[in-house]
C-alpha cells in the first residue's frame, strides 16, 4: 500500500491536483476537503481566443501557496576559505536553487536540476581561473569550495544533498588526470581560437546533429592529455589514467566559461549536456518476468495482458521526469527486452501505451508530463511559487522497436524530429487538463513528497 502523504493525499493525487484545471472533476477524484489545495479562476482557464488568433496555451491560476522556501532565505554560513567568486555567478547559483528545489529535485534530477549544478560548478570555476590564472583547484581547496556551492544553494531552497543526488564530489573541482590546469598553458596547447569560434555562438538544436562545438572540445581535451603521455619510438603510449580525455574535456569546459558571460557559459553547457542526456533513458527497469508471463508467444487473454503490461509501466513512472527524446529511448529499451523474452505482439499498440506513459505521473495517464527535449529551467516567483514547463502535445504512440538489436538513437533522425522540443500552443479542449502546462508545484503539500522506494 502507498505510504499517504500530508492531508491524507498520495503523490499521484497531488500531481493530479497540480495538474487538473476543472474544481469538480478535482472534487470527485480527490473528495470535497481536499479542493483547497487547488484555487482556479474561470477567467484564466477559457480565456477568449479569436478564431483568427494564434491559439495560445491557457493557464490555471494556483491559490500562492502559505509556505515559500524562497522568500525567508536564511544566510549561509560559508567556509570562509574558498576562493571562488560567488558573486560572478549569483544569477546562475539562483537558477540553480530554483531548478534543484527541496522536495522536487530528485524527480527533475535528470534533466533539469543535476545538469544546472553541473554547469554552476563549471562557470564557477571558468570565472576563478580570470584571476587565479589556474583551471582547476587542489584537493583541500575543492573540499571547501563544494562544501560552500552546497551551503549557499540551500539556503535559497536548493535540496541539502545535491552531491548525493547528482554524484558530485569535491574531485569535480580538481584536475583528476588532466595534467594542464594553468591558463597559459593551456592557450599555448590547444587552438583556442577554433575553439572560441566553435562554441561561442551556441545553437542547442544544431548542436546536438552537427557537434560542432563538442568536436573542437574533444579536439582540445585530447591535446591536452597527450601532455601526460609519453612516447615510445614516436608511438604514444596511455598514461596510468584512462579517463585523461574525460577530464580534460571538464577543463576545456572551464577555460571556455572563463571567455563567455556566466549566462551565455551557462547556456552553452546546458544545451552540450541536453545533446548527452536525450541519447539515454535513465530509468530502471524491473525485471519483466510478469509480462512476459502473460504476453508470450500466441496471447491467450488481451485484458490479462494488458493488465500486466500497466502495472509494469506504472512502476516506471514513479520513477523520474523525462524529455521527449529520453522517452523514445526508454520506449526502444524496454520493446527490446519483451521482444527477447519472446514477446512478439506490439505492446505497445496492443494496450495503448504512449511515450508519456514512461515519465512520472499523476494519478491518470492523461496527466503525464514530458519534458522539452531542450534545456529549461524552472521558475520561481512569489504569487505562484515554483514551476516547470511540461510539453504536453505529445499524446505520441510508443513506437514498438523494429529490431532486438538496442541501437541508440540518434536526436537527428526522423522519429525524433516529430518530437517537438518545446511545447506549441494549444487551443481549449473539453478535458480536465491542459496541453502545455505550467506545473506550479504547492510547496506545502510536497513538503511531505517522498521518492518512491
Amino acid at each position: 500500500m502507498r505510504e499517504r502523504l500530508g492531508g491524507g493525499l498520495t503523490p499521484q493525487q497531488i500531481l493530479l491536483a497540480i495538474f487538473c484545471l476543472d474544481v469538480s472533476y478535482c472534487s470527485s477524484i480527490l473528495g470535497d476537503e481536499h479542493n483547497t489545495l487547488v484555487s482556479i479562476k474561470r477567467s484564466a482557464v477559457t480565456p477568449d481566443i479569436s478564431p483568427s488568433a494564434e491559439p495560445q496555451p491557457f493557464l490555471p491560476s494556483l491559490a500562492p501557496s502559505p509556505l515559500m522556501p524562497f522568500t525567508n532565505a536564511t544566510v549561509p554560513k560559508l567556509s570562509g576559505l574558498c576562493s571562488l567568486n560567488f558573486s560572478a555567478a549569483q544569477s546562475i547559483m539562483s537558477i540553480t536553487a530554483t531548478d534543484c528545489w527541496a522536495s522536487f529535485a530528485p524527480y527533475l534530477a535528470n534533466v533539469v536540476c543535476c545538469p544546472q549544478f553541473d554547469a554552476t560548478l563549471v562557470v564557477l570555476m571558468g570565472q576563478y581561473s580570470k584571476n587565479s590564472g589556474m583551471l582547476a583547484l587542489n584537493a583541500t581547496h575543492s573540499n571547501h569550495c563544494l562544501s560552500d556551492v552546497v551551503t549557499i544553494l540551500e539556503a535559497q531552497g536548493a535540496n541539502g544533498t545535491l552531491q548525493s543526488i547528482c554524484s558530485v564530489s569535491p574531485a569535480n573541482l580538481t584536475a583528476a588526470s588532466c595534467p594542464i590546469i594553468d591558463v597559459n598553458e593551456f592557450e599555448s596547447s590547444v587552438d583556442t581560437s577554433r575553439l572560441l569560434t566553435a562554441c561561442e555562438k551556441f545553437d542547442p538544436v544544431k548542436e546536438c546533429c552537427d557537434q560542432t562545438c563538442q568536436n573542437a572540445i574533444l579536439d582540445a581535451a585530447q591535446k591536452l592529455s597527450l601532455n601526460g603521455m609519453s612516447s615510445l619510438d614516436g608511438i604514444p603510449v596511455s598514461s596510468e589514467h584512462p579517463n585523461g580525455v574525460d577530464d580534460c574535456k571538464n577543463i576545456v569546459l572551464r577555460w571556455l566559461a572563463s571567455k563567455l558571460d556566466p549566462s551565455s557559459s551557462n547556456s552553452a553547457l546546458r544545451g552540450l549536456s541536453s545533446c548527452n542526456t536525450n541519447k539515454v533513458c535513465p530509468l530502471k527497469f524491473p525485471n519483466i518476468t510478469t509480462v512476459s508471463k502473460e504476453c508470450e508467444g500466441l496471447i491467450n487473454d488481451q485484458t490479462d495482458c494488458c493488465k500486466a503490461m500497466e502495472g509494469y509501466v506504472s512502476h516506471l513512472q514513479e520513477q523520474s521526469f523525462l524529455t521527449n527524446l529520453q522517452a523514445l529511448n526508454c520506449a526502444t529499451y524496454l520493446g527490446i527486452k519483451l521482444q527477447q523474452a519472446n514477446i512478439s505482439k506490439n505492446l505497445y499498440n496492443l494496450c495503448h501505451i504512449s511515450l508519456k506513459d514512461f515519465s512520472l505521473q499523476a494519478l491518470s495517464q492523461e496527466s503525464g508530463c514530458l519534458l522539452p527535449s531542450l534545456p529549461s529551467d524552472a521558475t520561481f516567483d512569489q504569487m505562484s511559487g515554483v514551476s516547470f514547463i511540461c510539453d504536453l502535445n505529445d499524446n505520441i504512440a510508443a513506437p514498438w522497436p523494429s529490431s532486438t538489436s538496442l541501437v541508440p538513437l540518434p536526436s537527428c533522425n526522423k522519429t525524433a524530429s516529430k518530437i517537438p522540443a518545446l511545447p506549441k500552443a494549444s487551443s481549449a479542449h473539453g478535458g480536465a487538463c491542459i496541453e502545455n502546462l505550467l506545473v506550479t508545484l504547492l510547496f506545502a503539500a510536497l513538503l511531505f513528497l517522498k521518492m518512491p522506494p
